[in-house]
């Protein structure tokens, strides 16, 4: 139970972040993206705190012997660069740039975002369910 709230108090704090940060309005996000036209630096520094928050987070939390909720830190289990890995950056990149929506902003302006954030969600999860019922996870 413990974990479960934490983690809804978490996605709370990052959804509050992504709209106080102006993450959820696609104009600004594609103005952001619009490198060669009316380019938008503001997400940047947003983008910029964000990374700046996590590194102190980071370093404090990687003193710990162990995690809060969980017997051991979780790290990945791979640092190459691959084909699927490039493939769904890329994937991630043109979806993002052609709606002005990533996932968690997505999900954040889902209740008001009206007819184009929904069928935006809806064709994230039906592109999770292909690569699910393709790909074989590990583990």
């Amino acid at each position: 139970m413990k974990q479960a709230l934490t983690a809804g108090a978490a996605g709370l704090l990052f959804a509050l972040g992504l709209g106080v940060g102006g993450m959820t309005d696609p104009a600004k996000v594609v103005g952001f993206l619009d490198v060669a036209g009316a380019w938008d630096p503001s997400l940047a520094f947003v983008m910029a705190g964000a990374l700046g928050a996590y590194a102190l987070a980071r370093g404090l939390i990687l003193r710990r012997a162990a995690p809060v909720l969980a017997d051991t830190f979780l790290e990945a289990t791979s640092a190459s660069v691959d084909g699927r890995l490039v493939a769904g950056a890329v994937l991630f990149g043109v979806g993002w740039g052609l709606s002005g929506y990533c996932p968690g902003p997505a999900l954040v302006v889902l209740p008001v975002g009206g007819l184009t954030v929904a069928l935006f969600v809806v064709g994230m999860v039906a592109g999770m369910g292909v690569f699910r019922a393709l790909v074989k996870q590990p583990g």
